[in-house]
């Protein structure tokens, strides 16, 4: 696949790749993208994971021609696209690494190869001419690693963005980019909000044709289609109107109620509804949505003085990445002793700027008529 007259792409699809950094389920995989630029001199953008580095030498060679690299850019260190430094160090003993200072710190952390005599160290605006090309080198620290820098050139105006832009799934599977990438947004980079801001700030000033990222397809076309999702996930505003509802039941009577409660909303008008079964269903997905609409809705069994523990897990992942702006209500079961909303509430108090309904809905065991009025004067203040 070529990018340009000058560009190839030399990235490659893992397909049996189960959890992403050992824990976001990926069920299309992931792309592990690496693009070369010929020209005076030749650059390869970034390598692969070790998982697939036979299979990123071989496009590498096939693309080069019989001709040898000059340098190899390094934007992010992370294993997924440094795992195969080595090996192409190895067998390009003349190719150069560039990168940034923390880059090479870290390097030397992860891998004991002696790349001391090959380094090019850059700093934040510094540019490297091999060319008709110029690679300007744009520091973009916390999206989402602390060294990690976005590249771009100027002649076909390419800016080759790190992990920013990003998305889960092969290059080969067909699905729509925006679910994909806000579910990696918001688990990979959710916490960075400001970080990812700084640079969309410094992209503002360069005319861009093509993003190439390091997971997912590349982007071109109507690139504000793309930028305006990431200033929205970046600034924690709500991205549509909805109610997520994430639930933690031991025996069932919690996600009925849950399920029932959804139906309840629908009927007042509530149009965007999720409902996620927090034991059993991809965790990265509730918080995906829970991000993605305005409102949320916490139903929990009570347990061990507390909440069952994969509504505490769901709510401490929210804190981690920053949860804000939006309104949440909570609905707890307590057969002998209600606990869970006392420790929802302690945990949804840590978050920035979120408003409890005023409403908080207990029933014990199992939904009775009894409890219908309190859980119709919650969905009643959740629809206006």
């Amino acid at each position: 696949m070529n990018i340009s007259d000058s560009v190839v792409y030399i990235g490659v699809d893992d397909q049996n790749l189960e959890l992403f950094e050992s824990q976001y389920k990926v069920p299309n995989g992931v792309s592990y993208n690496s693009y070369l630029i010929k020209d005076d001199r030749i650059v390869v953008m970034d390598a692969v994971d070790s998982r697939e580095t036979y299979k990123w030498l071989e496009n590498l060679e096939k693309a080069l021609n019989g001709k040898k690299p000059d340098y190899l850019v390094l934007q992010h260190v992370e294993p997924d696209h440094a795992g195969s430094i080595t090996a192409a160090a190895e067998k390009f003993l003349d190719m150069k690494i560039v990168g940034n200072a923390k880059t090479f710190q870290m390097l030397g952390q992860f891998f004991d190869y002696d790349f001391e005599d090959r380094l090019v160290t850059v700093k934040d605006g510094d540019t490297l001419r091999i060319g008709d090309h110029t690679l300007k080198f744009i520091f973009a620290p916390m999206v989402h690693w602390p060294e990690v820098m976005v590249t771009y050139e100027s002649t076909d105006k390419v800016l080759y963005s790190a992990d920013a832009f990003g998305k889960f799934g092969t290059l080969e599977t067909k699905e729509d980019w925006t679910c994909e990438a806000r579910r990696y947004y918001f688990n990979i980079m959710g916490k960075y909000g400001m970080q990812v801001q700084t640079l969309l700030k410094k992209m503002a000033d360069l005319q861009i044709n093509t993003i190439a990222p390091l997971h997912g397809p590349v982007l071109n076309g109507n690139l504000q289609t793309y930028i305006d999702k990431y200033k929205v996930w970046s600034s924690y505003e709500p991205e549509d109107k909805g109610v997520t509802i994430a639930y933690a039941s031991i025996h069932g009577n919690t996600g009925k109620a849950a399920n029932q409660f959804a139906d309840m909303l629908k009927s007042k008008g509530v149009k965007n509804v999720s409902v996620f079964d927090l034991s059993r269903d991809d965790m990265a997905e509730a918080i995906e949505d829970a991000f993605r609409y305005d409102r949320l809705v916490l139903a929990g069994a009570s347990y061990d003085g507390g909440v069952f523990t994969p509504m505490e897990d769901f709510l401490n992942r929210l804190i981690s990445k920053g949860y804000k702006k939006r309104k949440i209500a909570v609905i707890e079961n307590g057969s002998w002793g209600p606990t869970a909303a006392r420790a929802m509430k302690a945990l949804v108090e840590k978050m920035k700027d979120v408003t409890l309904c005023e409403t908080t809905v207990t029933f014990k065991s199992a939904v009775k008529d009894s409890d219908i009025p309190n859980f119709e004067k919650l969905a009643a203040e959740l629809a206006k």
